[in-house]
């Protein structure tokens, strides 16, 4: 699908038009795939009466401390702090008028030396926003596989950094996966244990339990799982942080994967094995409609985690359930 552009994109402290967002051919970033980024999301938040939705940012301050802590391990100095990025975010939005919309801050080595070593690169930084809908378009839930693609063993890429380069590994999970009929792959780690998929983190519920994977098992620490992770403790589900062996895929009652770009997606089947009866289970739906509920405004925001911007959004659309 196209992407759906807007005006304004943010570029070092200034807003330039979308069209003039360029880089040389000759810029490391293109060669190196030396780049970190960030994927937010803006919602749409219901207000009851007035016939106007309001619009709010999710979790601003967290993606961008992300997001310098991703360029300081690759000793990518953004120059600017967390306090101007999260602004530089809430501008692009604002001056571009679009809500609710998938916002792209990244930084990356631009013009300058050609050879490995990017220190001598200088660093670009820009924010754009744009619509954009549900990644895994299905409400049936999806129905992925176990990918032939491991992740990065321990020392090898930072997974910790949201780096340009480690989504190379993401692009084999998640092509093989499609061309093989799977809405999606999960990848196992360097000991053959369960990691995450392509772009998501992953949780499995087995009985009353939920279960995830550590960070040690080479998974981004994803805005949208410490979240999770807040509200099963809000919810008083007991939650297991852990190593985890490729069967429990099969046997586990529930599966859903987290992520900015997927939310909160249940999984209906795993190398074709049904999960449960393949419709979304109890506590993937509790934490679901509460995770949709805070974001959309139905519910309160009780952890602070939305930013409002100023700007008449779309009333949100009920996910279904």
């Amino acid at each position: 699908m196209p992407l759906q552009t807007t005006q304004l994109i943010w570029h070092n402290g200034q807003m330039i038009p979308w069209e003039s967002a360029n880089i040389h051919v000759m810029s490391h970033v293109v060669h190196y795939g030396s780049s970190v980024f960030e994927g937010i999301r803006c919602y749409a938040q219901s207000s009851p009466g007035s016939g106007v939705a309001q619009a709010g940012i999710f979790r601003l301050p967290e993606h961008m401390q992300r997001f310098r802590d991703s360029g300081h391990i690759y000793r990518m100095p953004l120059g600017f702090n967390q306090q101007e990025l999260c602004q530089a975010v809430v501008d692009v939005v604002e001056a571009n008028g679009v809500a609710p919309c998938y916002i792209r801050p990244v930084a990356f080595r631009g013009y300058g030396e050609i050879g490995i070593n990017p220190l001598s690169s200088p660093v670009e930084v820009y924010v754009a926003n744009f619509p954009w809908g549900k990644y895994i378009p299905s409400n049936e839930g999806a129905n992925v596989c176990v990918s032939s693609w491991n992740r990065h063993a321990p020392n090898t890429m930072p997974t910790m950094s949201k780096a340009g380069g480690n989504y190379l590994n993401a692009q084999l999970i998640r092509m093989e996966a499609a061309i093989n009929g799977y809405d999606e792959g999960i990848a196992l780690d360097v000991n053959g244990l369960i990691s995450e998929g392509s772009g998501e983190n992953l949780f499995l519920v087995r009985g009353s339990v939920l279960y995830t994977t550590p960070l040690s098992s080479a998974v981004l620490n994803g805005i949208t799982r410490t979240s999770i992770l807040t509200l099963a403790k809000d919810l008083g589900i007991p939650v297991v942080e852990q190593a985890l062996p490729r069967e429990m895929l099969y046997v586990s009652d529930e599966c859903f994967f987290t992520g900015t770009a997927a939310e909160v997606t249940h999984l209906r089947s795993v190398d074709r094995i049904l999960i449960g009866d393949g419709t979304m289970g109890p506590i993937t739906k509790a934490l679901h409609d509460e995770f949709f509920g805070i974001v959309n405004g139905t519910r309160p925001d009780r952890h602070q985690w939305l930013t409002p911007v100023k700007v008449s959004a779309q009333q949100p659309e009920l996910v279904a359930g």
